[in-house]
């Protein structure tokens, strides 16, 4: 068996970098970081796009049922379409770097944090930006890392777009590895 392959009662599959990707110049810091990453590790990426649509009721609403689409006239399919064009252009924008690596490519309508969580494996690693397309950018980590951080049954890396120093260095990593390896 290739030692490189994880077996588990679930899957055999080699660990990937699984890195969260919304256009954001966190998230296209932490897609570059990855791509060295995966190289280094001889490993595939697994570039995760999540997005969600409106609210019923004060709550977030993609379960069962008649879809927020019945209900606003909005194709939801249209808006699918929209989120992998957005990952599109954004493997676009990385493609030289990216010669070489096998990238899989998910879209997945659900909140960041939790469709993120779920991409990743705990033999994975996952690989995020430190501040998104959220509403609180005066914080140093966004929400979406926050709770991967904390929730995440493997090892987290938070990608900082810019230095708060005028160094002029490239981005700088945080790895957070204290996680349990699997429960």
């Amino acid at each position: 068996m290739d030692e490189n392959v994880i077996q588990d009662n679930k899957s055999t599959r080699a660990p990937a970098v699984v890195v969260g990707v919304d256009g954001s110049p966190g998230a296209r810091a932490a897609l570059r970081w990855a791509l060295r990453e995966a190289r280094l590790r001889n490993s595939s990426v697994r570039a995760v796009h999540a997005w969600t649509f409106g609210y019923i009721g004060g709550y977030p609403y993609w379960g069962p049922g008649p879809s927020i689409g019945s209900y606003t006239g909005v194709d939801l399919n249209d808006l699918n379409q929209a989120a992998e064009g957005l990952l599109d252009r954004a493997l676009a924008d990385v493609e030289d770097e990216a010669e070489g690596i096998e990238i899989e490519r998910q879209v997945t309508q659900g909140p960041a944090a939790d469709v993120l969580i779920q991409a990743a494996s705990p033999y994975d690693l996952l690989v995020v930006g430190s501040r998104g397309h959220g509403g609180f950018t005066g914080l140093m980590l966004g929400s979406v890392s926050q709770q991967c951080i904390h929730h995440a049954h493997c090892p987290v890396v938070v990608v900082h777009s810019r230095l708060s120093t005028a160094a002029g260095r490239e981005p700088a990593a945080f790895a957070q590895t204290d996680r349990p390896a699997a429960a």
